[in-house]
């Protein structure tokens, strides 16, 4: 073998290596947005300290739609809900979309206030600042005013625009939805 050889050959491995290790860093951002942060089944059982009540369908019939649809900006997506309630407690988990791509929130309500929002699911490829606690924790003990919007402002984060709004408008249907289930009508129709 030629001793130039297996240098030159070292070489062109070790640029191969180089190169696909600064192509993964560029895209680790990205791949690192998405992720599935607690599994709704954990967050249920661990809303309800490990034993929750019977799942429960809530259908959205065209009254829902109609009170659903002006926070969205859409109809909701599905027939029927899912939610899970014991006493004053409900608990729970929607979807809406960030930029493209769905945000799946759990969301705890106690006396018609929220005491815990969580991202379960993000799929976005950035924007996934929401999930923190120093994001989430700004939702603990907010209502619906008598306008039908949150009763407290809730600071964005910077390039997460669209996933802070998605979660904003996912926290007034969870309460819009508690509303209707305990039958106190706040806001508009």
């Amino acid at each position: 073998m030629h001793p130039g050889f297996f240098s030159s050959s070292l070489a062109q491995r070790l640029r191969r290596r180089i190169t696909v290790i600064f192509i993964l860093s560029l895209l680790s951002p990205y791949a690192l947005s998405k992720g599935v942060y607690q599994d709704p089944a954990d967050f249920v059982r661990e809303s309800f300290s490990g034993t929750p009540p019977a799942p429960q369908a809530l259908w959205l019939t065209d009254e829902l739609q109609q009170r659903i649809e002006p926070i969205l900006g859409h109809r909701y997506g599905a027939l029927r809900l899912r939610y899970w309630a014991e006493g004053e407690r409900s608990v729970w988990v929607l979807e809406e979309i960030g930029k493209e791509q769905p945000i799946t929130a759990g969301i705890v309500i106690d006396a018609n206030h929220i005491t815990r929002l969580r991202v379960l699911i993000f799929r976005e490829s950035r924007g996934d600042e929401v999930r923190h606690p120093f994001f989430t924790e700004q939702f603990s003990g907010a209502a619906l005013s008598a306008a039908g919007q949150l009763d407290r402002a809730i600071d964005g984060v910077s390039g997460a625009t669209l996933s802070t709004r998605a979660l904003s408008k996912l926290a007034r249907v969870a309460l819009a939805l508690n509303q209707h289930l305990t039958g106190e009508r706040r806001g508009p129709p």
